[in-house]
C-alpha cells in the first residue's frame, strides 16, 4: 500500500505537542501512529482509558485528506467531534455524519469536506451504507479508514452489530485505503473474526496489555443486594460510580431507592427521552450527582477519569462486557472497585430471554454465558481469569486486588482428575466442548453422550463421584494453567495443548482451588420501614424512651400513643437513631412525625449511645420506595379530592379493611389525612364524639380491642372505631 504523506517534516512528538498539548505518548501510541501513516492495515488491542482514540485522530491530522472514522453511537461521535473542534481553530477539521442532521447541515458537512477542511468524518455503519453517501465519498480523497469499536463486527463480541459486517464491501466500493480496527474488549476468537471479515488477516495487531493494576474485583451472593450497595456507596461517600442493570425497570428502581436513602443518584437508559438522558449524563460528568444507575448503554466513550466503583446490579452477558463496564473505573489510575451480585437465577433469566433467537445466536449467547458463569463462580485469582480469556498470561501468584486473593479458598491435590480430564479429551478425539466432556466423566447419559455412543468409553462415569459443576471447575482451571485450550475457529471445542501432551507423558502433582457456592435469595432485599426484629430491644434505653413520651404528651395533653407507638419506641431501642433522617426509618415514623416530635428522642438517643459506648447497627434499615409508596401517593390524593373509601378500595383491588390498615400506617408515620366527609357519611354524629372523647380521655393504649370493651360491641363496629381513630390520631397528633 502506499503510504500516507505528511504535511511536512514535523516530527510526530510537535504534532503531538501542537494539536494535543501532550509533551510524550502512551503505551503503543506513537509505533501504531507511525503503521498508519506508513499506509499499513493496522490492529489496535487497547483496555477502556489507554488512549485509543489518538492512534487516528492524530494520523488524521497530518495526512493528506480525509480519514472515514465508523462509529457506533451518535453520542459519542457528538462528543469526539467536538473535543476535537476544541483542539482546532476551525470548526471544519472534524464532522459528523448521522440521521440526526437535516438537509442544510449534511449540504455544510460535503462542502467541507470537498474544500479539504475536514480531516476526520465521523459516520456510522447505516449512513455509510446509503447509496448517495456512497456517491458522494467516491468523489472525496480519503486517507485511511478507522473502525472504532471494531467488536461490534463479530457475533462472538459483547455487542455484535450485523450492520458492521458489510463495512469491507462498502469500502470496495467507496475505494479502498489503509485500515485502522480498533477495540478495548477482544477476545483471540473475537479479534480473529474481526480481521477474517475486514480481509486484513496480514494487519500489525498491536496489543495493549489488558491488565488494570489499579482496579479491585469482587463477586459478591445477591442477597440484600439493594441494602448491600447503600451501605457500600454510605461508606464511600462523595465518590463517583456507576450501577449496572440490565432492565429498564430496574435502573429506575434502584435509582428511586437510593434517592430516598439520601444518595445523590439518577437513572440513564435507551427509553428515556434524549433530553433527559443526555442531561442526566452531563449532571454525573459535572458532578452534580455522585451516581449514575445505567444500562450498558451508558458509558461508551465516557470519558470521566475519577469514577471509584463500579457495581453491577445482575451479572452482564459477556465477560468483554463486564470488561468493559469496569473498565470505567479508575481512568486515571486512581481507586477503582468493581463488585458484581451474582445469582445462578440471573444466569438462567439470560438464558430464557435468548430463547426464540436463531440457533447458532442461542449457542452463542451460551457459550459466553458459560464463560461469565466460570468467572462468577471461580475462586482462580480474578485479574488472572480476565487477562487468560482475552489471550494474556498473568504471572503473579497473588494479585492482591480482588476478592480471591485476598480471601483464598481451600485447596486440594488433583493429579487424577487432571489425567483422567486429559484423557476424555483426546477420547473424544478434541472435538466437544466442556459440558459434553463433564458429563462423561460424571456418568450423565445425555442425548448427545448415546447418540455418539461415548457411554461406551473407558472413562464414561469415572469420575460419577464428584458432580458436573466440580468437573466444569477442573476445565476451567486447566484451560488458565493451559493444559487444554479453546478451538478459536470452533470457539469452545477443548483442544489438549502441548503442555498437556507433556503432562500425560510424565504427571506431576497439581493443586486446585474449591469453588465458591454462592447462596440464593428469592427476593431482592428492602424491608419498607420495618427494623429487623432479629436485634432485642435495649430495655434499660425503651424504659427511658417510654418516659420521655410520657412527659411529652402531658405537656401537650394528649394520650402516650399519638406521640409514637410502642412498636416505633421498641425500634428506636435496637436501631438507635441519632438524625431525624435516621429516625425517618424506625417503624411508624413518618417526616411529620419525625419533624414534630424527634428532636428530644434523638437527642436522648444519642446522649445514651455517647455514655454507653454503644457500637450502632451499621445496616439501617433502608428506605423502600416500591409500591407501597405509590400505594400511599394514591391513597392521599384520593382522600384529597374526596372520593369514598370503598371506590379507592376498588381502584386498588383492596378490601376496605385492607385500605383502613393502609390509612392507619399513613396517618401513624405523621401524615395528616382529612376524612371527615367521609366519616359524616357513613357515622352517627354523636357516635362519632363519643369514640373520640374516648381516646382523648379515656384510652390509655391506642388498642382497638380496649375500646370496644370500653364502648361496647353492640353500639360500636370496629370500622367505625378504627375510623374515628384515624381522625383523632391525624388532628391531635400530626
Amino acid at each position: 500500500m502506499s503510504s500516507v504523506n505528511l504535511k511536512s517534516e514535523i516530527s510526530l512528538s510537535e504534532h503531538l505537542k501542537k494539536y494535543f498539548g501532550f509533551s510524550s505518548f502512551k503505551g503503543n501510541q506513537e509505533v501504531i501512529i507511525r503503521n498508519v501513516l506508513a499506509g499499513n492495515d493496522t490492529f489496535v488491542l487497547m483496555p477502556t482509558g489507554g488512549g485509543k482514540s489518538l492512534c487516528y485522530q492524530l494520523p488524521a491530522l497530518i495526512s493528506e485528506g480525509t480519514a472515514i472514522i465508523i462509529s457506533p453511537l451518535i453520542a459519542l461521535m457528538k462528543n469526539q467531534v467536538d473535543a476535537m473542534r476544541g483542539f482546532s481553530m476551525e470548526d471544519g477539521v472534524a464532522h459528523f455524519l448521522n440521521s440526526s442532521l437535516n438537509k442544510t447541515q449534511i449540504q455544510r458537512v460535503k462542502q467541507d469536506m470537498l474544500s479539504g477542511k475536514t480531516k476526520m468524518l465521523y459516520v456510522a455503519p447505516e449512513s455509510l451504507t446509503k447509496e448517495e453517501n456512497i456517491q458522494f465519498l467516491k468523489q472525496v480523497k480519503i486517507s485511511f479508514y478507522a473502525i472504532d469499536e471494531a467488536h461490534c463486527i463479530s457475533e462472538w463480541g459483547h455487542d455484535f452489530r450485523p450492520e458492521y459486517r458489510r463495512i469491507r464491501p462498502i469500502i470496495n466500493e467507496i475505494g479502498t485505503a489503509p485500515i485502522i480496527a480498533l477495540t478495548a474488549t477482544a477476545t483471540p476468537k473475537v479479534q480473529h473474526d474481526i480481521q477474517k471479515n475486514l480481509t486484513m488477516l496480514d494487519a500489525n495487531v498491536f496489543k495493549s496489555s489488558f491488565n488494570r493494576s489499579n482496579l479491585y474485583y469482587e463477586v459478591r451472593p445477591k442477597v440484600n443486594t439493594t441494602r448491600e450497595i447503600i451501605k457500600f456507596i454510605k461508606n464511600n461517600p462523595g465518590k463517583s460510580g456507576i450501577i449496572y442493570c440490565l432492565s429498564r425497570k430496574k435502573v429506575e428502581e434502584i435509582a428511586e431507592t437510593l434517592k430516598v436513602n439520601g444518595i445523590k443518584a439518577l437513572p440513564y437508559h435507551a427509553g428515556m427521552d434524549s433530553n433527559t438522558r443526555s442531561g442526566n449524563q452531563d449532571k454525573f460528568l459535572m458532578e452534580d450527582v455522585d451516581v449514575i444507575v445505567a444500562t450498558i448503554a451508558f458509558g461508551m466513550g465516557i470519558d470521566k477519569p475519577d469514577v471509584r466503583f463500579v457495581i453491577h446490579y445482575d451479572i452482564p452477558k459477556s465477560l468483554e462486557g463486564y470488561y468493559q463496564e469496569t473498565g470505567r473505573a479508575g481512568r486515571d489510575g486512581g481507586e477503582g472497585k468493581c463488585i458484581t451480585f451474582y445469582s445462578y437465577k440471573d444466569i438462567q433469566k439470560l438464558e430464557k430471554f435468548m430463547q426464540g433467537k436463531p440457533v447458532a445466536e442461542q449457542e452463542i449467547g451460551k457459550q459466553l454465558l458459560l464463560e461469565t458463569v466460570s468467572y462468577a463462580e471461580s475462586s482462580v485469582c480474578r485479574r488472572k481469569m480476565l487477562l487468560h480469556y482475552f489471550g494474556e498470561e498473568y504471572h503473579d501468584p497473588n494479585c492482591s486486588a480482588c476478592d480471591n486473593c485476598l480471601h483464598p479458598k481451600t485447596q486440594f491435590e488433583g493429579k487424577e482428575y487432571l489425567q483422567l480430564l486429559l484423557e476424555t479429551v483426546l477420547a473424544v478425539k478434541e472435538k466437544f466442548k466442556a459440558e459434553h466432556v463433564a458429563n462423561i466423566l460424571c456418568g450423565n447419559l445425555t442425548t448427545a453422550i448415546k447418540s455418539y455412543k461415548h457411554n461406551k468409553l473407558e472413562m464414561f462415569g469415572e469420575g460419577s463421584e464428584k458432580d458436573v459443576k466440580f468437573w466444569n471447575a477442573i476445565i476451567r482451571q486447566a484451560l488458565v494453567a493451559k493444559f487444554i485450550e479453546k478451538d478459536i475457529e470452533n470457539y469452545g471445542l477443548l483442544l489438549i495443548t502441548e503442555k498437556g501432551k507433556e503432562y500425560l507423558k510424565q504427571p506431576y502433582d497439581f493443586m486446585f482451588t474449591q469453588d465458591h457456592e454462592y447462596e440464593e435469595s428469592d427476593e431482592d432485599d428492602v424491608t419498607v420501614g420495618q427494623a429487623s426484629k432479629s436485634g432485642s430491644c435495649d430495655e434499660e434505653l425503651m424504659s427511658m424512651l417510654k418516659d420521655l413520651r410520657k412527659k411529652i404528651a402531658k405537656k401537650k395533653n394528649l394520650p402516650p400513643f399519638v406521640v409514637f407507638q410502642d412498636p416505633s419506641l421498641e425500634d428506636m431501642a435496637i436501631q438507635y437513631p441519632i438524625s431525624i433522617e435516621e429516625l425517618q426509618n424506625i417503624t411508624g415514623v413518618g417526616a411529620g412525625k419525625a419533624k414534630r416530635y424527634g428532636k428530644e428522642f434523638i437527642d436522648l438517643i444519642k446522649t445514651y449511645v455517647e455514655d454507653k459506648e454503644i457500637i450502632r447497627p451499621q445496616d439501617m434499615v433502608v428506605k423502600s420506595v416500591a409500591n407501597k409508596s405509590l400505594l400511599k401517593v394514591f391513597i392521599i390524593q384520593s382522600i384529597d379530592r374526596k372520593m369514598d373509601l370503598e371506590d379507592i378500595a376498588q381502584a386498588k383491588n383492596l378490601e376496605l379493611a385492607e385500605l383502613i390498615t393502609e390509612i392507619e400506617a399513613i396517618v401513624n408515620s405523621g401524615t395528616r389525612i382529612n376524612i371527615d366527609y367521609y366519616i359524616q357519611s357513613t357515622i352517627d354524629e354523636e357516635k362519632v364524639d363519643e369514640i373520640y372523647d374516648y381516646f382523648k380521655e379515656e384510652a390509655e393504649t391506642e388498642s382497638i380491642e380496649e375500646a370496644m370493651d370500653y364502648l361496647g360491641e353492640e353500639d360500636f363496629t370496629e370500622e367505625e372505631i378504627r375510623l374515628v381513630r384515624i381522625k383523632f390520631i391525624s388532628e391531635l397528633g400530626n
